[in-house]
């Protein structure tokens, strides 16, 4: 029994021994750590005062249905520098560069043409590169377009829009072109169809349309416009308009629209979609109307 008290102690004192090199390596690690995080914070304030730039707070929807520490939706918080000029887009783009590269969104022209960026922003469907961050209160929040399955992140399924306005025949029929003659348009009629054309198919009328929201297969206010731009176009064949203002009459059609001047309100091109919607309803009922 003698021999195995000195064994005992040595076996106690051992550990002790371990136990205070490991406490002391943890402390090391927690100083290098916060020096880390001191150090960042030193040249981050350093950035700001060299630039003159104060920061903008972002709230991004993330979501990835592929990742499964991802597919329950949250919002991630960001800091972007800011500075004059700054545009939503722009904030994402540096969140994505500089803090996470799975940040996920859609984007190319940066000059309000493609309509690939349309999301919602502070509550409003809007353009990402056409939003100034200095318009918006902070923190700016920033969702996927509302009505629509989101694939990842800030990423919607736009294969039901883009059916939607295929589904108008959106492509011009004079049905009858004399040989070697321009099929001209009178000045006037093109101002009445010029605004019509200027959508860019960002589907953000569509996202904003409560008709839309609960009508799968409600045309929706853009397919609308674009048969508008064809329908209205005096150079357009009589046939070929009777039958655009056959498909507009459907139970789908233009009779669904509650004149709520949601999409007209968001759309980034200024486009007056509820009157053109409801000059279609004058022409539908005028195209009905028989006199004996």
């Amino acid at each position: 029994m003698s021999t195995q008290v000195p064994q005992a102690e040595e076996t106690e004192e051992q550990p002790a021994e371990e136990k205070a090199s490991v406490q002391e390596k943890r402390k090391q690690k927690k100083q290098e750590r916060r020096e880390k995080v001191e150090r960042a914070k030193q040249t981050l304030e350093q950035e700001r005062d060299l630039s003159g730039e104060d920061t903008y707070a972002l709230k991004v929807f993330r979501y990835d249905p592929e990742v499964a520490a991802k597919q329950e939706p949250r919002f991630d918080e960001f800091h972007v520098p800011f500075h004059k000029g700054m545009t939503v887009l722009d904030a994402l783009m540096y969140a994505r560069d500089h803090y996470d590269a799975s940040l996920t969104f859609r984007h190319s022209c940066r000059q309000a043409v493609c309509g690939s960026d349309a999301l919602f922003i502070n509550g409003r469907q809007r353009l990402g590169c056409q939003t100034q961050l200095s318009d918006l209160e902070q923190p700016v929040r920033i969702e996927p377009l509302p009505h629509q399955e989101v694939v990842k992140d800030l990423v919607v399924e736009m294969e039901h829009f883009y059916d939607q306005m295929e589904s108008v025949e959106p492509y011009f029929d004079a049905e009858e072109t004399p040989e070697g003659e321009e099929q001209r348009q009178s000045r006037e009629n093109h101002e009445k169809v010029k605004m019509s054309t200027r959508c860019i198919w960002c589907g953000a009328c569509m996202s904003s349309c409560n008709i839309a929201a609960g009508d799968n297969q409600y045309l929706g206010p853009a397919a609308i416009n674009k048969a508008y731009r064809f329908a209205m176009d005096e150079r357009e064949g009589e046939n070929r308009k009777e039958h655009r203002m056959e498909i507009l009459e459907q139970e789908h059609g233009v009779w669904r629209c509650q004149t709520q001047f949601s999409c007209t309100e968001v759309c980034p091109k200024d486009i007056p979609l509820t009157e053109h919607i409801q000059e279609l309803k004058r022409e539908a009922v005028k195209s009905n109307l028989k006199f004996w």
